[in-house]
């Protein structure tokens, strides 16, 4: 087994020469597996800021699979125990929120790998060995997960060389919410300040080696993101996506109604 989100990451043949995402807010497998088709190269399937429950989870993962789009699951915190049951729904890029130390994005690691590497539990029969089908499952599957450990404040920040040399972790991406509204600049994602900070982070984790992913919210913050070095970045959410169009559509529908009042008709 090999992790696709790390194949992924290491192509140099993409459309605009980087992997662009984005974010799976709606916990619906139907939207999910439109987004996919729409062709994105990975979407975040997030777990902590929505109603998203394992056997959803399950849903979405098997909506996706169908799509090029390759799945990253963001759990709702880093809990030993979810990531095994995460895992064992067949998750295998996960993404960790609010890792402030080394030490939080070992526990990351251990969570997601078997022994000796991690204490993750063993079953013979989960959707993650493709139910005991994968020959020695036990001994690739540590291979096949890829750690994405998130970076949202300002003191996580100051440590994100010692977190990106962690063993195991893989990437890291960068949460400009949380990190703007930390640093003062709530709501203001694209603050000078907030910027200048997430660039100076990318220079630190490239010089460890570790690629770095964010998410903007419009095509102009993706291109102010790719500009600071980014490697993979996602654009808005599906339910962004959805309702700026609903808002520019009906805006659109309105002011044709007011222009033919108007005119009298």
């Amino acid at each position: 087994m090999n992790n696709p989100f790390k194949t992924l990451l290491a192509r140099t043949d993409l459309p605009g020469g980087y992997p662009v995402g984005t974010w799976i807010m709606s916990a619906s497998h139907l939207v999910a597996e439109g987004v996919g088709c729409a062709g994105f190269d990975w979407g975040v399937v997030d777990m902590e800021h929505t109603p998203l429950d394992l056997q959803d989870l399950i849903h979405m993962l098997q909506a996706i699979a169908g799509t090029p789009m390759l799945p990253i699951t963001r759990v709702p915190w880093n809990d030993t125990v979810m990531v095994k049951r995460v895992l064992d729904a067949g998750a295998q890029s996960l993404m960790f929120p609010f890792i402030q130390n080394a030490d939080e994005a070992r526990k990351a690691v251990a969570a997601a790998k078997y022994p000796p590497q991690g204490v993750r539990g063993m079953a013979a029969m989960s959707r993650g060995s493709r139910f005991g089908t994968v020959k020695d499952y036990f001994k690739v599957a540590n291979d096949a997960v890829s750690v994405i450990v998130q970076i949202e404040t300002p003191e996580a920040m100051a440590r994100v060389e010692e977190i990106a040399s962690v063993p195991g972790v893989d990437s890291l991406f960068f949460g400009p919410g949380d990190l703007s509204g930390a640093m003062g600049h709530v709501g203001n994602l694209l603050h000078d300040d907030v910027v200048q900070l997430m660039a100076d982070g990318v220079r630190r984790c490239h010089a460890v080696g570790k690629p770095v992913g964010t998410v903007g919210g419009t095509p102009e913050a993706v291109a102010i993101y790719r500009a600071s070095g980014f490697d993979y970045i996602g654009c808005a959410s599906d339910l962004g996506l959805l309702m700026r169009n609903c808002a520019a559509v009906l805006s659109t529908v309105r002011a044709q109604n007011i222009a033919i009042h108007s005119q009298g008709y």
